[in-house]
């Protein structure tokens, strides 16, 4: 039984189906399936949370899912639709209902961004788990030679990925360098997807709106101008 099998070895099923969201979303775009970006996340999402809400099912409530193997296409057909129905309806009710006196909003403005399900679902996992490769300032200097002061330099100017471990450590992925520096182009990818996590999280993997392409790998190839627009559609999706 593999990890993604067994919910008694600590990943969350948030977690689990953030991960099986990503690997259905590179499936279909590996496979050349034509669509747009919102659809291709959608597909994901809706794989992964079915994928893992089975998952953390009961063994007796596996094997009775299981009865309905020959029927399966068709049920998750008849989900899918009355899914979109259900959206559909619900969104010509909103355009149809008036707002009166509808009361100002309070002022948020001191209270942190509610974070979105993909950066929650980073939020609760291992950087290790997903984000490659990582290191600290110590062993950059060392391996890398590169200066913490340099290092530090970087992170204040956002020209580098660096990702919170624990209470204020970073540790940086190292994917990102190239000869000793970061990649070209990770500054704007930041200004685009605020979120560290994220933002390394869509430049590791490989991006719907680049055609499959992993974004680091084309940074590193200065294929920048591609990358940063591919990054302002994922952001505003």
């Amino acid at each position: 039984m593999t990890r993604f099998q067994n919910p008694t070895d600590g990943i969350s099923q948030e977690a689990l189906a953030g991960l099986v969201a990503e690997a259905v979303q590179q499936a279909l775009v590996q496979h050349g399936m034509a669509m747009d970006p919102q659809a291709l996340a959608s597909a994901g999402a809706i794989a992964g949370s079915v994928a893992a809400a089975l998952t953390f099912l009961s063994q007796t409530q596996r094997l009775a899912i299981e009865t309905f193997r020959g029927e399966w296409t068709a049920l998750a057909t008849e989900f899918v639709q009355s899914m979109a129905e259900k959206a559909t309806r619900q969104g010509t009710t909103t355009r149809n209902v008036a707002v009166v006196n509808e009361p100002a909003p309070a002022d948020d403005s001191d209270k942190p961004a509610s974070l979105l399900p993909r950066e929650r679902m980073l939020q609760s996992m291992l950087i290790e788990d997903w984000a490659g490769e990582v290191a600290g300032s110590t062993y950059l200097e060392e391996k890398f030679r590169i200066p913490r002061s340099t290092l530090h330099r970087w992170q204040r100017r956002n020209e580098v990925i660096a990702l919170r471990k624990g209470g204020r450590k970073h540790v940086f992925p190292l994917a990102q360098f190239v000869d000793g520096r970061p990649a070209a182009g990770i500054n704007d990818v930041l200004s685009a997807i605020a979120n560290p996590r994220l933002a390394w999280f869509w430049l590791n993997r490989a991006a719907p709106e680049l055609g499959g392409r992993v974004p680091i790998e084309m940074l590193k190839h200065d294929m920048v101008q591609e990358v940063v627009l591919a990054a302002r559609g994922f952001a505003t999706t």
